[in-house]
């Protein structure tokens, strides 16, 4: 069950790191609303991390593994569903860090490792309801794996925050 948890939430996971890895790239790299979000909240972020959410669901459609919980037939409205899901989530989550006086970057524990996934199951349940012992499970081991990465991601200096 737990590997067929955190494969249904890949879609969700690539789309939360895209913005950090396309964030090189200067086009698109303007900030949503500065004021309301934060400067690292930006349109090509938001884009690629939707399109790396598709890809990814793309990629599970043409692999049809037995541990798929759901039919990725429908992968581009999956994967925009995972992908705006979990950006929006985010978004939302740095709405209220800022209203608080939390400054962009500067981690909020537990909210920042729990956004993105609530935000994509909230968004994937349009089409379809995992079971409850799924939705636990990504509830309990995403927080884990989300300071984990942080941390790679840290080290390997593509983040600027280690959590």
């Amino acid at each position: 069950m737990i590997i067929e948890a955190l494969y249904f939430a890949l879609p969700v996971y690539f789309a939360n790191m895209a913005p950090v890895f396309f964030k090189k790239l200067n086009f698109l790299s303007k900030p949503i609303n500065n004021k309301l979000f934060g400067s690292h909240k930006t349109y090509g972020g938001f884009i690629f991390g939707i399109l790396t959410a598709i890809l990814v669901t793309f990629m599970q459609y043409k692999l049809n593994l037995s541990i798929n919980l759901l039919n990725y037939s429908n992968f581009l409205l999956i994967g925009f569903l995972f992908g705006f899901g979990a950006l929006f989530g985010d978004l939302v989550k740095s709405f209220f860090k800022r209203r608080i006086g939390i400054k962009p970057g500067k981690p909020w524990i537990p909210f920042d490792q729990l956004d993105f996934i609530v935000g994509g199951l909230l968004f994937i349940s349009l089409v379809y309801v995992p079971e409850f012992e799924i939705i636990l499970t990504l509830l309990v081991l995403t927080p884990i794996g989300h300071i984990l990465i942080n941390h790679i991601g840290y080290y390997l200096r593509v983040r600027e925050v280690k959590l």
